[in-house]
């Protein structure tokens, strides 16, 4: 397992910088799922656009005005925060043995930032002087649904982190209670229902605002997300972050497959549970007693094949929020039978003793049978506007 990527270039390239231990190895995945789930979105917009389901909007900007006092602070303050924490890790002796417990204290360089912050808000400053025109011009602009992509992803993820930590906390809650702070800025602990349900309401918000189609917006979405979220499944597995299944001691049920992909330890797992790694010294030293189902693995690769399934179909549907109700069917029955080996809480004063994510995957499938069903009625008008542009 690699908690930070200081492992993974050891193990890779033979290499020990210190410096990669700020860099978690399941943050750094999911920044890289944004970035694949961003393109794609990008190209599917585009392509929506094409066919006439995407209108533009104006929107009235300003042109070679010097920098403004917001800007500079902003400027001034994200400088700050970067100087003081990331750069100030290397000053501070003892700051990447734990990075994680690191960034979350109050330690740092006060000097760093404050230069690292006066360098930021110095870049604004010049960069609005070099635009500066002798009257700054008003001017119109048009934009796309596809122009709008980075705004889009923000808000996923902001409020995706923001809905994974709440429904985390919900689904454990004795734990939340002993820790509350800790269980609430802690990097681990996420519940991907929890952060789609939150993202999903903040972006058809914004979509609203900005004057967007939401169903087609959804469709157009569809892939990008389980693309998302399978190499955020790859993350998961990568830094051994509790995502795994239950014991596995059974007979290998196939005699070609290796070990690891279904009995699995998790050493040097990121949360560092389990029993002590024999001649192993420093951080990150456990691993688990038993192997377990290694279901994070499971669900990267059943992800990709739906993302792929996905991929090739969007072209032959026709009707608006088809596709967003195949991916509801698809992403609620892989999670629903993944749950079925997964280690997770269960509530136990509900018949049948479900868990959190299996009450939510049968919602999920039975809004996407919804969707399917009623989308011609519900969106007839989208199909005529898909037909013309065909």
């Amino acid at each position: 397992m690699y908690p930070n990527l200081y492992y993974a270039f050891r193990d890779f390239f033979g290499v020990e910088w210190n410096g990669l231990k700020i860099v978690n190895t399941f943050g750094f995945v999911v920044a890289l799922s944004f970035l694949a789930a961003a393109w794609i979105l990008t190209k599917e917009l585009k392509r929506k656009q094409q066919q006439g389901l995407f209108q533009h909007t104006d929107e009235t900007i300003t042109i070679g005005a010097p920098a403004s006092f917001s800007e500079l602070f902003v400027n001034f303050i994200l400088g700050f925060i970067f100087g003081y924490k990331i750069i100030g890790a290397f000053t501070i002796d003892d700051a990447l043995n734990d990075p994680q417990s690191f960034i979350l204290s109050a330690r740092g360089n006060a000097w760093l930032g404050l230069a690292t912050g006066a360098l930021f808000c110095g870049l604004k400053w010049w960069e609005k002087r070099k635009q500066r025109l002798e009257k700054p011009e008003t001017r119109t602009v048009r934009i796309w649904p596809h122009d709008r992509v980075g705004d889009i992803v923000i808000y996923a993820a902001i409020f995706g982190f923001l809905g994974a930590k709440i429904f985390h906390n919900l689904e454990n809650w004795n734990e939340f209670v002993k820790d509350p702070w800790g269980s609430l800025v802690s990097f681990s602990g996420l519940t991907f229902y929890g952060g789609l349900i939150c993202a999903g309401a903040a972006i058809i918000y914004y979509s609203r605002k900005k004057n967007i189609s939401v169903i087609h917006l959804c469709d157009a979405t569809a892939p990008a997300m389980m693309l998302a979220y399978a190499v955020g499944r790859l993350g998961c597995h990568l830094s051994g972050d509790g995502d795994w299944g239950e014991p596995n001691i059974s007979r290998k049920p196939f005699a070609w497959l290796p070990d690891w992909m279904w009995s699995y330890k998790y050493p040097h797992n990121v949360l560092q549970e389990g029993t002590p790694i024999r001649d192993c010294a420093g951080q990150y030293c456990n691993q688990l007693p038993v192997g377990v189902y290694p279901t994070s693995l499971y669900e990267f690769l059943m992800c990709l094949v739906l993302f792929f399934v996905l991929w090739s179909v969007r072209k032959r549907i026709k009707l608006a929020g088809q596709l967003s109700g195949l991916y509801l069917i698809f992403n609620g029955m892989e999670r629903f039978f993944i749950e079925q080996i997964r280690i997770n809480t269960k509530y136990e004063f509900l018949p049948f003793k479900p868990t959190q994510a299996e009450i939510i995957s049968l919602l999920l499938v039975i809004a996407g049978v919804v969707l399917i069903v009623k989308s011609k009625k519900w969106f007839n008008g989208e199909t005529a506007n898909i037909n013309r542009a065909l």
